[in-house]
């Protein structure tokens, strides 16, 4: 009886462990899933912002990393955006470890991401300078991963037989890398404030439909 007893015990004290990880998981999920679709609404806000105060920026002549180059408010806004934009979606990229499951080639996209935000955060940390190269390659180590992570995370929900978001994944992930083939190729495209806006604009499509997804259908670590 006594054996029984610390059978129970023991074996509800693994249960209720058990449901408190399982709670906590499920509460990440649903934050980093709300993190996914308000990150790039935050950013691309503030970015916005910061064009509507520089009268003199042009998307056919400058980058958008010029605008954190300016004095005053325009780089504030600007650089804020990227920066509190990375933060966020850092958030939401360490939320797409427990949404992909215990799946080698998921954790490999997720962990891709969470490179590209860093490399975010430093874009808006190291303004665009002709003496500091950190900006530059920070942008560059973005603009690559990026859409490298999303290819990855695209392929792995396939796997999972998750095909309509797999699907879209690897279109968004496309949508984002072409124009910058097509601009490395064949300089066909004038200047890369267009490109740089493509990029960002698809992957911030595709985060916020997997936020979305994660509030809808929490784990995939059962899969």
């Amino acid at each position: 009886m006594k054996n029984l007893l610390h059978f129970h015990i023991y074996h509800g004290d693994d249960m209720a462990r058990e449901l408190w990880e399982d709670r906590g998981k499920k509460v990440w999920l649903k934050v980093s899933g709300v993190i996914g679709i308000t990150a790039p609404l935050i950013a691309f806000t503030l970015i916005l912002l910061a064009i509507a105060y520089s009268p003199q920026f042009s998307w056919t002549e400058n980058v958008l990393s010029d605008l954190g180059a300016q004095e005053g408010v325009t780089a504030v806004l600007f650089n804020s955006g990227l920066i509190i934009g990375g933060f966020l979606a850092l958030v939401f990229a360490l939320g797409l470890f427990l949404f992909l499951g215990k799946k080698m080639l998921g954790e490999i996209g997720a962990f891709l991401l969470v490179l590209a935000t860093l490399a975010l955060i430093t874009i808006g940390a190291f303004p665009s300078s002709n003496v500091n190269p950190t900006h530059y390659y920070a942008s560059v180590t973005f603009f690559v991963l990026l859409p490298l992570s999303i290819f990855v995370i695209g392929t792995a929900l396939l796997l999972m037989h998750e095909v309509k978001i797999g699907l879209f994944a690897l279109l968004v992930a496309i949508i984002a890398a072409v124009p910058w083939i097509i601009y490395l190729s064949t300089r066909f495209i004038p200047n890369n404030a267009i490109i740089e806006t493509i990029s960002a604009l698809s992957a911030s499509t595709w985060s916020i439909i997997s936020g979305h997804k994660m509030l809808k259908q929490p784990s995939q670590s059962n899969r």
